[in-house]
C-alpha cells in the first residue's frame, strides 16, 4: 500500500488528507505528522476565544473545493446556528473555535469511515517532524523521537509559524510574549498596567479583543511601521467594469496607476474604494508572478501595508470595537519602529522611534503580534533549516517562502524539482503572494492531492507493465 505523509495538521494538512482520501481509487495510508498545534485546527482555529472570529463569512470557508456549500451545510446540523435563517448563516462570520470544530470533524470522518483500512487509512500522528530524506526510491521521514516513516510522497502543510523577533530585539524575558498564538493570557501582570502590541494587523487585533474580553484596564499600545489598522468590511454598490482589461501582464507602476485612478472615482462617488482590492483578488496571484523580482521587492517595500490594510479586513462590529478603543483613549495606534525593550522591575521599556522622536512606553507586557516569520530561514521550525542546509529546499526569488513549480514540487538547489516533495500554504508566499485565505488554500490542498494520486496510479500502472512484460517473456521462452 502506497503511503503519503502530510506533515502539518491545520487547515493545509486536514484538506490535503481528506482529499487524498476522497479521490484515491488505490489502496492508500495517510498519515497527517502534527507537532504545535491542536490536530485539525492549526494557528488560526486553534484558539478557544469567542472573540476570534473568522475574516470570511460562512459561505466561502468550505474546506472542499469542489463542494463550496459544505461548511454552511455543517453548520446548520448544529443546534446553536438552527435558529440562524439561511441566507443570515451564508453571510455570517462565526467563531474560529467553531471552524476548527468543522476541520477536526471532517478529519476525523474521513479517518473512521475508511478504518477498515480495505481502502484508504488515515493515522495521525503526534510528533514534530525534522528531516526528510531519499529513502531508495521513497523517502523517508525523520521524526523528533529518532522514529521514521517511509513514504512514497511527502506534503509539507506547515501553516504558518511563530513571529520572528524583531530585528536586535531577541529578548528572553517573562514578559515579553515571542508567541501571539501561546497561552500569553496566563502571564499577564496586573490589570491596570499598560501593554505593547507590536504590530497593527490581523493578530493585533486578536490580542487587543482578547484584552477587553478579560476586563484589562490599562492602555493599550499598538505600533508597526506604517501604524494602519485592518479595514472594515462593508455592503455597498457593486463596481462593475473593473478592471476593464486583462490585468496579469500590468508592470508594477501600471497596477498602481490603475488602482490610484479608481480609488479616486470612487472616493469622489463617497464609495468604498476597497472593493478594488476585491474585484482585483482573482488576478493577484498571476498578476504577481508576471513582476519582476525588482518590482516584487518594491510592492514589499512601499505598497505591502496599504495592500494588507484593505485586503486583510476583518468584520464591521470587531472594526467597532476597535474604533471604541482608539476613540476612548483605551487603544492608541501609531506608527514607529521599536529601538529596544529594556527589562524593568515593573516588566519593560519600550522604546520607540517615531516621525517625531523617540517614546518610552513603561508597559507590563509587549506581545510580538507582526505576523508570521517568512522566508524557510526564517521561520525557525527545524524541519527547514535542515532541508535547506541539505539543499532539498531553496528560498524563493524574494525569499518569502520556498521555490515550487507550477504543481508545487519543491526545487531543490540544483534547479530540480522534487520528485516526491510538495509544498503549499504561507510558504509559497514568493510564488502567489496571495496565499493564506481559505479559497486559496482549499483550492491548492486539491490539486496537490490529485497531482499525487494521478502519480501513484501511473506508478502503479508502470508497475504492472512490466510485470506483464516479464511474463510474455517467460511465456514465450517456455
Amino acid at each position: 500500500m502506497n503511503r503519503v505523509v502530510v506533515v502539518g495538521g491545520g487547515f493545509c494538512g486536514v484538506t490535503t488528507a481528506v482529499n487524498l482520501a476522497r479521490l484515491t481509487e488505490s489502496p492508500l495510508t495517510v498519515t497527517v505528522v502534527n507537532a504545535r498545534h491542536p490536530l485539525g485546527r492549526g494557528v488560526a482555529y486553534g484558539t478557544l476565544r469567542p472573540e476570534h472570529v473568522t475574516n470570511v463569512v460562512a459561505r466561502n470557508m468550505s474546506a472542499l473545493a469542489d463542494q463550496p456549500d459544505h461548511f454552511v451545510d455543517w453548520l446548520r446540523t448544529r443546534s446553536d446556528f438552527a435558529h440562524v435563517p439561511l441566507a443570515e448563516l451564508r453571510e455570517a462570520f462565526v467563531p474560529r473555535r467553531v471552524f476548527g470544530d468543522y476541520l477536526q470533524s471532517l478529519l476525523l470522518w474521513y479517518a473512521s469511515a475508511f478504518a477498515d483500512g480495505r481502502k484508504v487509512r488515515i493515522d495521525r500522528i503526534q510528533a514534530e517532524a525534522v528531516d526528510v530524506e531519499p529513502a531508495g526510491e521513497r523517502v523517508r521521514v525523520l521524526l523528533a523521537d529518532g522514529t521514521t516513516l517511509d513514504a512514497d510522497r511527502v506534503v509539507l502543510a506547515t501553516g504558518n509559524p511563530p513571529p520572528a523577533d524583531l530585528p536586535g530585539l531577541a529578548i528572553d524575558h517573562p514578559q515579553y510574549v515571542r508567541d501571539p498564538w501561546g497561552d500569553w493570557p496566563s502571564r499577564l501582570p496586573d490589570p491596570a498596567q499598560p501593554v505593547a502590541l507590536f504590530g497593527t494587523g490581523l493578530t493585533m487585533v486578536d490580542a487587543y479583543l482578547t484584552l477587553t474580553a478579560l476586563g484589562w484596564l490599562g492602555k493599550v499600545f499598538a505600533v508597526s511601521r506604517s501604524g494602519l489598522l485592518p479595514m472594515s468590511h462593508f455592503k455597498g454598490p457593486d463596481y462593475p467594469g473593473f478592471p476593464d482589461a486583462d490585468p496579469t501582464t500590468l508592470r508594477l507602476n501600471q497596477v498602481v496607476t490603475l488602482l490610484e485612478t479608481h480609488c479616486r472615482q470612487l472616493q469622489s462617488r463617497g464609495l468604498n474604494p476597497a472593493i478594488l482590492v476585491d474585484k482585483f483578488r482573482p488576478h493577484t496571484q498571476k498578476v504577481w508572478q508576471h513582476f519582476s523580482v525588482p518590482e516584487k521587492r518594491r510592492f514589499l517595500t512601499e505598497y505591502r501595508s496599504r495592500w494588507g490594510a484593505a485586503r486583510h479586513r476583518v468584520p464591521e462590529f470587531v472594526a467597532e470595537r476597535i474604533d471604541e478603543g482608539v476613540a476612548s483613549g483605551r487603544l492608541e495606534v501609531f506608527a514607529g519602529v521599536i529601538a529596544s525593550l529594556t527589562p524593568t522591575d515593573a516588566g519593560l521599556t519600550v522604546s520607540v522611534d517615531t516621525r517625531t522622536g523617540r517614546r518610552d512606553l513603561a508597559v507590563g507586557l509587549a506581545i510580538n503580534c507582526t505576523g508570521p516569520a517568512e522566508g524557510p530561514d526564517t521561520s525557525g521550525q527545524l524541519l527547514y533549516r535542515n532541508l535547506l542546509v541539505r539543499g532539498m529546499v531553496t528560498p524563493d526569488e524574494v525569499d518569502l517562502g520556498v521555490r515550487v513549480t507550477p504543481e508545487f514540487e519543491v526545487v531543490d538547489r540544483a534547479g530540480r524539482r522534487s520528485a516526491w516533495l510538495r509544498v503549499l500554504g504561507p510558504p509559497l508566499r514568493g510564488t502567489l503572494y496571495e496565499t493564506t485565505a481559505v479559497p486559496e488554500l482549499r483550492a491548492q490542498a486539491f490539486r496537490v492531492a490529485e497531482g499525487i494520486v494521478a502519480e501513484l496510479k501511473a506508478a502503479r500502472a508502470d508497475v504492472r507493465a512490466v510485470d506483464q512484460t516479464f511474463a510474455d517473456v517467460v511465456e514465450y521462452t517456455i
